[in-house]
């Protein structure tokens, strides 16, 4: 069952995203010796740039030295381009970080999408030696209001991959259409999987998800964001008061 908080706007939403990444971060630094984190783009980059600093200094158990950074899925793009989600973590985000830096699983430029998907899963694997699934300790997701997370879109063929932890996609319905992403087995074996939504333009498929009328419970539960059920871990949705207008179920907060 997921735990679901209500903000009464993104900025509060935003503080206590980046209260819950300082804190799991100490957690599994003081247990494991290193935070593994997953990181989406779209809104989540502004979010985080703007609170994550100041919510690493008031917890220095952190250290983001300590930290093994991958992305969920990326734009196949150039680096410097507007899409390309981990460039803009590199300008917005990590130049905000205190040094030594996190160690990042950057996507190889220039390849094709398949060598890309390929290369990506090799170096994932080589960061979590041992582990025929890496379990990362925190992924950061968001939602599109037709359903979609990191690139798996509604109704494609990956919803269906089993074998790949990274698979790519030249035809996503949103541009830009090609694009690497890590798969559900892959997202699924985390310990712990964080959803953030605002906006209005979220509420109906918040609403699906979460609380999805028994006439369409069959239609709602294919949505990939639907599909996001940790094997052995947590699932949180953080959400806006106007991502949750429609919903009427219990709300818990966030641990």
């Amino acid at each position: 069952m997921a735990a679901v908080s209500v903000f009464p706007s993104p900025a509060e939403l935003g503080a206590a995203l980046a209260r819950s990444v300082a804190d799991a971060a100490a957690e599994a630094v003081a247990s494991g010796g290193r935070f593994t984190l997953g990181l989406s783009g779209g809104s989540l980059v502004a979010l985080l740039a703007r609170e994550l600093p100041a919510a690493l200094r008031a917890a220095p158990g952190a250290e983001p030295s300590r930290w093994l950074l991958a992305f969920c899925d990326e734009r196949l793009v150039p680096p410097e381009h507007p899409d390309s989600t981990g460039g803009a973590y590199r300008s917005q985000l990590l130049s905000q970080l205190p040094r030594p830096s996190p160690h990042v699983l950057w996507v190889t430029p220039g390849l094709g999408p398949e060598e890309t998907a390929r290369d990506y899963e090799g170096q994932l694997r080589r960061a979590f030696p041992g582990e025929a699934t890496p379990r990362f300790d925190l992924l950061l997701l968001g939602v599109g209001p037709d359903g979609h997370t990191c690139s798996l879109f509604p109704g494609h063929a990956l919803l269906q991959e089993q074998n790949s932890l990274i698979s790519f996609l030249e035809d996503s319905p949103k541009p830009p259409p090609q694009r690497v992403t890590m798969t559900l087995p892959l997202l699924n074996a985390a310990k712990a999987l964080l959803v953030v939504a605002t906006g209005a333009s979220k509420a109906p498929v918040i609403k699906r998800i979460l609380e999805p009328p028994e006439e369409q419970r069959e239609e709602s539960e294919s949505l990939p964001a639907a599909r996001l059920r940790p094997r052995s871990g947590r699932l949180w949705w953080l959400l806006d008061q106007e991502a949750a207008k429609e919903l009427r179920i219990p709300l818990e907060k966030c641990p």
